[in-house]
């Protein structure tokens, strides 16, 4: 084996390492028809790019992981996963946001995009990808509305360990359409609850933090 080619196998077998354990981001697969639907009222959307280590670096993905009661791991979790905003117009006037996150779900990714009002409010819920035996349950439109209306002081109460409210409350009221599907059902409520605290560190400039209670 020459010299050249040695070196270009080392380069070629580098590279597929550090893609093997690239950060993984979330991105709307079709915006321009994703934002149509989700935002029938919008005419435009403009799209950024925000990462924890850019915004604060690990302090800052210590305080977004105490908020969510749990710790980030993975692919799917590491303080350089590029997060992807869109922010959503109707003619010059911002009306809402769209933005998903990946979970580990039990059988594999699942892609919990939120739709969002200016105030945080949830406006829907949409999985763009769903790798669960239950999947076209959760699918199902009356599973998303049970999200519709809630916003992240609801969510601060919920334990995404334990799995219920203390004290018990508004996202304790969400059911689980296949009860065989429990850990699937619980990692939707986990994505969707650090959604919305990513959101409320990127967007809202953490109005909802006077209502954490550690």
């Amino acid at each position: 084996m020459n010299k050249s080619f040695t070196i270009l196998l080392m380069l070629v077998c580098l590279f597929s390492v550090n893609n093997l354990y690239a950060a993984v981001g979330c991105d709307l697969n079709d915006p321009d028809k994703d934002v149509a639907r989700l935002f029938p009222e919008s005419t435009g959307y403009k799209t950024s790019y925000l990462s924890l280590d850019k915004l604060g670096g690990a302090a800052l993905m210590q305080e977004i992981e105490k908020r969510l009661g749990d710790s980030f791991q993975g692919l799917y979790e590491t303080v350089d996963v590029p997060y992807t905003l869109y922010e959503i117009y109707k003619e010059k006037e911002k009306i809402g946001y769209i933005h998903g996150v990946n979970q580990k779900g039990e059988y594999g990714g699942i892609q919990v995009f939120l739709v969002l009002d200016m105030a945080g409010t949830i406006k829907s819920l949409y999985f763009q990808k769903l790798t669960s035996r239950a999947a076209k349950q959760l699918r199902e439109p009356d599973f998303g509305k049970q999200f519709v209306g809630l916003n992240l002081k609801d969510f601060y109460s919920y334990d995404v360990k334990a799995g219920k409210s203390v004290p018990s409350g508004k996202v304790d009221e969400i059911k689980n359409p296949v009860p065989e599907a429990a850990g699937d059902f619980r990692a939707a409520l986990r994505a969707t609850k650090k959604n919305l605290i990513l959101m409320d560190q990127f967007v809202y400039s953490n109005k909802h933090l006077q209502y954490f209670k550690p």
